[in-house]
């Protein structure tokens, strides 16, 4: 029969055995059905149903939690069954993908970070500082990028839902790693694969701390306890070390310059900034033959939003070189003697840098496969 509730009050509705099936009306977990089902505030109860229950103890439980947000209650996320790693999916929408009809590498970047946040935010770490815990908003302590890796397999198109789950741990004394697996949920293909280097810094002096043990027990409860990777692989390419591109870089774009969009809550340009940045300087040739598969960025200095950076690319290996001829000229433009050939694939080293100084604001790596129309 119906049993009437307030609309104001937490519920926990018990659907069979699984606690995958569980529906709670706040922060720590939500199911998934539709975005319109946690609004129904009504329970059922049937003695014909004996799995259909409300439970007053489990409604004063989760009283504390029942100032969920609109948000909270319509985002497609929550924690896994251990609580160690959150997932969320994701509908690619039409502004999301590029000139090949798939979403960008930028898209993904901007999806990896926010599923990050929230996962942050369902465990109950602030988000105006990306997962600052009590300890550190006391000491003025944010997380800072100092690495990103990803590599994709398979570009989502416009329409396609993503799976993404993440999960942070310790890395070293300094920082931590967060990773991600991207999966197609529709036929559950795991497309794309990332991880993170991450370090705290100063807020005020914007300078690097360590990890404090204090900070440390805050942030590794919610982690695996063992370590495990997204790269497993013990050549993974996401381990590898950048070398410094050697000038003259034989592309180049120069002038760029931070639009006010590109500030984060941190007040310093957004690392998926960066990544533009680099492809800024790619050859068209490659842009129009190929797609990208891998890109891996070292973040070095910090960009403010009053700085001109130039973009460097090189062919990394000695082999491409007859492959992407030497140019003249700026900007990712060809020279006019020569002409990109269609190689299965191609690799560079990228070079962001002040125009004022020449100091360097971070190094990168692309690998790019041929594109397959």
């Amino acid at each position: 029969m119906l049993k009437s509730c307030s609309v104001s009050d937490p519920i926990r509705v018990s659907i069979g055995s699984s606690a995958a099936e569980t529906l709670v009306v706040g922060r720590r977990r939500r199911s998934a059905f539709p975005p319109s089902r946690p609004s129904v505030r009504c329970c059922w109860t049937s003695p014909a149903v004996p799995d259909l229950a409300i439970s007053a103890a489990s409604v004063s439980a989760e009283a504390e939690v029942a100032t969920a947000t609109l948000a909270d209650r319509l985002r497609l996320g929550s924690l896994t069954e251990d609580g160690l790693s959150y997932k969320e999916n994701f509908i690619v929408r039409s502004y999301e993908v590029g000139i090949n009809k798939t979403a960008t590498v930028e898209t993904i970047a901007n999806l990896l970070q926010e599923v990050g946040c929230n996962h942050a935010q369902s465990v109950g770490y602030s988000t105006d500082g990306f997962a600052t815990t009590p300890t550190m908003r006391k000491l003025n302590l944010i997380w800072v990028t100092a690495r990103m890796h990803i590599e994709v397999d398979k570009y989502p198109a416009w329409g396609d839902v993503v799976e993404i789950e993440t999960w942070c741990q310790g890395e070293g004394k300094i920082g931590t790693r967060r990773d991600w697996i991207l999966k197609d949920l529709a036929t559950g293909e795991v497309i794309g694969r990332a991880t993170s280097k991450w370090v705290m810094m100063n807020q005020i002096t914007r300078r690097i701390q360590r990890v404090s043990d204090d900070v440390r027990d805050e942030v590794f409860d919610f982690c695996p306890k063992t370590p495990r990777l997204a790269f497993p692989e013990e050549n993974s390419s996401s381990l590898k070390k950048i070398p410094k591109l050697e000038e003259p870089a034989q592309y180049t774009q120069l002038g760029l310059v931070p639009r006010r969009a590109d500030l984060d809550m941190n007040q310093h340009v957004n690392n998926v900034t960066y990544i533009g940045w680099v492809l800024e300087s790619v050859p068209q040739e490659i842009i129009d033959t190929h797609e990208l598969q891998t890109i891996t960025l070292d973040y070095r200095r910090e960009c403010q939003h009053n700085d001109v950076v130039d973009s460097l690319t090189s062919p990394e290996n000695p082999d491409e070189e007859a492959a992407v001829p030497q140019l003249k000229h700026t900007n990712g433009s060809p020279a006019p003697n020569g002409q990109v050939q269609n190689n299965e694939s191609a690799q560079f080293l990228h070079f962001l840098r002040l125009s004022s100084s020449a100091l360097e604001i971070n190094r990168g790596r692309t690998v790019w496969r041929k594109l397959v129309r």
